[in-house]
């Protein structure tokens, strides 16, 4: 009990619940998705959740807490940066349109940006070198992401079932979809576009893919 008393505190239940938001947001999740990828009641990190009925500060558990960081692929050092400054290490990382994604010469062969067309944008980062984003355009991808929107691109991020993700083919095609599958031989794909059906690519077809682990909405 003293030990409680004195971790509460340092730290307090808002800045405690800000973080937990903020892993969300890195992980291109809200809340609710991310506890439900952690394998916990999807209501847990709701916001409803946060005060009891009678007023009293309720604080999640530590294992809620490893689980979540597990989910979203962080670790405890990420989790105290959020805490502290809640914005990661605030660095600019390299923006583009998405018109101009699949142009010629905007990724090199391992899907890093390269040649001309990128500003720069400061928003929170991975710990991925190697991070990016990309500035939607138009309602094609609603009501997943909206004209404007700004999504957070980590080619060095693992890559599971049911991540957002980014493909880019040798075509020079770019993809937003989540994953549903991946093998050695193909990519199965379920686009964010409503009217879109399911698609499942050749792995010889695709240049790279990489996982969305923040949206700006």
């Amino acid at each position: 009990m003293v030990r409680q008393a004195k971790a509460q505190r340092m730290l307090s239940h808002d800045q405690i619940w800000v973080a937990l938001d903020r892993l969300a947001e890195r992980a291109g999740l809200s809340p609710s998705g991310l506890a439900k990828r952690a394998g916990l009641d999807p209501t847990t990190f709701n916001k409803s959740k946060r005060v009891t009925s009678d007023g009293r500060e309720r604080w999640p558990s530590t294992e809620s807490i490893a689980k979540a960081l597990a989910a979203a692929d962080s670790s405890m050092e990420t989790f105290v940066r959020l805490i502290g400054d809640g914005a990661g290490d605030g660095r600019s990382v390299p923006l583009l349109g998405f018109a101009l994604a699949g142009a010629s010469g905007a990724f090199d062969e391992s899907g890093f940006p390269s040649g001309k067309g990128w500003t720069e944008v400061a928003l929170p980062t991975a710990e991925d070198s190697h991070t990016f984003a990309l500035e939607i355009s138009g309602d094609a991808l609603a009501p997943a992401y909206r004209d404007g929107d700004v999504i957070l691109v980590s080619p060095g991020t693992p890559i599971r079932k049911g991540d957002r993700v980014v493909v880019k083919t040798r075509a020079g095609e770019v993809t937003v979809a989540t994953l549903k599958r991946r093998t050695a031989k193909a990519l199965e794909l379920q686009p964010l576009g409503a009217t879109q059906a399911e698609r499942t690519m050749a792995a010889s077809e695709v240049a790279w893919v990489a996982r969305i682990v923040w949206a700006s909405q």
